[in-house]
């Protein structure tokens, strides 16, 4: 199993991101606390220069990739948007060709964003499997450095959202983050067990993407194929391994969240907040009004992962 981020990683990899990321802030809105019956607060990772909490690790990421391969011209990656966008950002930033590869019928407004940012977008596949196992192909055959949607340096950088929030907060009963390939979960983690803290950390999935949930169940390694429709930032079909074991080590529980439940958290969030949250950043609120009884009267957290919902399904979660 990969070691979690020390402490002082996390704190260099802060120090690092500060001149592109600004710390985005961890509020508490009384409309969504007033059906809830608890202390709730949301960390807006959708106010990052891609509207999601990725950035932080594709910044450190390549930073460390430029000290060890000084000469690397290009790099590649799979996704689903908030991944790719990332690294477009950083790739940009320090002067490298950026390839992303996404399964069709992708958002196309992640799509739009990540060619703004310079990369050169690749459609294939119908799911993220399919266009990661391309994308490792064409990396091989171009010469390009694959980066990986699970890696420590990215977890190093995401973990650094967890250190704003408990220095914000001090010790929480619990953080609700959702899980995709698990650099959030991790950095999460990370950061309470650096701290010493007690903080129950729930992991979210899609209903429609429960392999991780199926892994924990199982305490083992399950894959199942994703059909979420409105989730795709959580759209994973195969587990990372090292995070897995970390997610059975430390989840205290892992939720599922059905599509619906998600756009009907979008809405209240939109109208709660005036803030967006895309389909996986609108998990961790569906969770905990899941759970609510469980968490009445205690101090909670839910991670706002992120906010490049499609204009679709924006118009969706608005009518419901």
């Amino acid at each position: 199993m990969q070691p979690l981020p020390t402490l002082r990683e996390i704190e260099a990899a802060k120090a690092l991101i500060r001149p592109h990321i600004h710390e985005t802030p961890v509020y508490r809105w009384p409309q969504l606390e007033n059906s809830l019956g608890c202390e709730l607060w949301l960390k807006h990772e959708n106010h990052t220069p891609v509207g999601a909490f990725k950035i932080r690790g594709g910044l450190v990421y390549m930073d460390e990739l430029k000290r060890q391969q000084p000469d690397v011209r290009g790099v590649i990656a799979a996704t689903t948007g908030n991944h790719g966008q990332s690294i477009a950002f950083a790739a940009r930033l320090n002067g490298l060709r950026a390839v992303i590869v996404v399964p069709h019928g992708n958002n196309p407004e992640k799509n739009t964003a990540m060619r703004s940012l310079g990369a050169e977008l690749i459609e294939h596949g119908r799911e993220f499997q399919e266009a990661l196992e391309f994308s490792r192909e064409l990396a091989a055959k171009e010469g390009l450095h694959a980066i990986p949607s699970f890696h420590p340096w990215l977890v190093c950088g995401v973990a650094t959202y967890a250190l704003e929030l408990f220095r914000a907060l001090g010790e929480l009963d619990a953080v609700f983050v959702p899980i995709g390939l698990g650099s959030g979960f991790c950095g999460v983690t990370s950061v309470r067990e650096a701290l010493g803290l007690k903080t129950k950390i729930i992991g979210v999935v899609s209903e429609h993407a429960p392999a991780y949930a199926l892994s924990f169940q199982q305490r083992q390694f399950a894959e199942q194929s994703s059909t979420t429709r409105v989730a795709e930032g959580v759209a994973c079909k195969t587990p990372n391994k090292d995070a897995l074991e970390h997610v059975i080590r430390h989840a205290h529980e892992i939720v599922t969240v059905n599509d619906d439940e998600a756009v009907i958290s979008m809405h209240e969030i939109i109208q709660a907040t005036h803030n967006i949250a895309e389909g996986a950043g609108a998990l961790a609120h569906a969770a905990l009004k899941k759970q609510r009884d469980q968490w009445q009267g205690k101090r909670v957290a839910c991670v706002l992962t992120g906010g490049n919902a499609s204009m679709s399904l924006l118009r969706e979660a608005l009518q419901c």
